[in-house]
């Protein structure tokens, strides 16, 4: 329920001063995250994965439009990763948010975006549609065989195959 402090007004102590329902809808979204089994613990218990999809629903909390996700599976385990991405495409979809998403992990940006923009420096080097890079395009990044301001120094590959 904390992520709706921004529209309330004066301090809340504990479940009972949220109004009825706010606890309704924050119920509603740990259910669509999968967390309405843990409602009543701690998030500091919960397992890394467990703490970003409560991380989700506390920011759709907010009644968002744009959902910024930096690193949203940093620290998590492959199969952990696969659930939060899947989480956000579905979000993104059942809410209709547009979701920005930082990732260093090429492959899951390859996999789940519709649009890679990569940046060094400060600048953007690289803004294409997913579809038409690969992870050795992209990995030119990681390596400096782009300068900045010269998109045209990665180039396209053929599209990947749809899912």
């Amino acid at each position: 329920m904390t992520g709706a402090l921004g529209r309330l007004r004066g301090p809340r102590l504990g479940v009972l001063s949220y109004g009825r329902r706010l606890r309704d809808q924050a119920f509603s979204l740990l259910d669509e995250v999968g967390m309405l089994d843990r409602a009543h613990q701690r998030a500091d218990t919960l397992s890394g994965g467990q703490q970003q999809r409560v991380a989700i629903a506390r920011a759709l909390m907010q009644q968002p439009r744009l959902l910024l996700a930096d690193e949203p599976v940093a620290s998590l385990d492959p199969e952990s990763s696969r659930q939060i991405m899947t989480l956000l495409h579905s979000i993104r979809a059942s809410h209709g948010l547009t979701v920005v998403c930082s990732l260093h992990q090429v492959s899951l940006a390859l996999e789940w975006g519709e649009r890679v923009v990569g940046m060094r420096a400060g600048r953007i080097v690289l803004d294409k549609p997913a579809g038409e890079l690969t992870v050795g395009t992209i990995s030119g990044l990681y390596q400096g065989s782009a300068k900045p301001g010269t998109e045209t120094a990665l180039e396209p590959t053929p599209s990947r195959p749809s899912r």
